[in-house]
């Protein structure tokens, strides 16, 4: 059971989460949905971190964005229930 692999998906630190959400809080314009830029941007934003921490924080804000992108938005919604409720 040890040498395993799961199909579960990476559990992440509140550290990191809470390093990448004040990353993306302080510079929104520097991110996107695309790991790699995000990577180069927290790799210049945070000196002296790990390659492993960096790619783990650039992960959980490459995640970050593109849940917002997919996310529908609430404009959408309320057009939605004005349309059905004539």
């Amino acid at each position: 059971m040890l040498g395993e692999t799961s199909s579960l998906g990476s559990v992440r630190t509140e550290q990191i989460k809470r390093i990448a959400r004040e990353l993306i809080r302080r510079f929104p314009d520097k991110f996107s949905d695309n790991f790699e830029n995000n990577k180069r941007a927290v790799d210049t934003l945070i000196k002296g971190a790990t390659t492993k921490v960096r790619n783990q924080i650039a992960g959980y804000i490459t995640h970050a964005f593109v849940n917002i992108q997919t996310a529908p938005s609430s404009n959408e919604n309320v057009e939605e229930g004005e349309v059905e409720s004539k």
